[in-house]
């Protein structure tokens, strides 16, 4: 089982902004800002190094080259919900790079499938010894 860091997101090291969602609207559409951009400042943040050093090393679209991540959240029509969303992703985000993974513990292949990679090697070149010009 993988180590879990314990962290902790602060509130004022992430910042929202509100912006218009995309998409059909109505009405409404013009009017009011429902989606939400949430931004969150891997560098400056109060997080363990670790973690910050395994958000870096995350090949995400939503992180920036500057380690800023952005998230926008536009699902749901109100923007309380879509800021609550934000932060939900923004969470799983942090809390998949805080799980440590198990290290690997090399082993040595066991004797049969040893005997079946030989095995499937030597039918794999009778196969193709046999495409070969027919000789009379």
């Amino acid at each position: 089982m993988s180590e879990k860091i314990p962290f902790e997101l602060r509130e004022e090291e992430i910042a929202f902004e509100a912006i218009r969602a995309q998409g059909a609207g109505g009405q409404n559409v013009n009017k009011v800002s429902n989606a939400v951009h949430l931004r969150f400042d891997i560098r400056a943040c109060s997080l363990p190094d670790a973690i910050k050093a395994r958000l870096l090393a995350r090949r995400d679209q939503r992180i920036t080259g500057e380690g800023v991540i952005v998230i926008k959240a536009q699902q749901h029509r109100s923007l309380e919900k879509n800021r609550a969303e934000a932060l939900t992703r923004l969470h799983a985000l942090v809390a998949a790079a805080a799980s440590v993974p198990r290290p690997r513990r090399a082993t040595r292949p066991t004797l049969a499938s040893q005997q079946r990679r030989l095995d499937s090697k030597q039918r794999r070149g009778q196969v193709k010894a046999l495409r070969g010009r027919v000789h009379d």
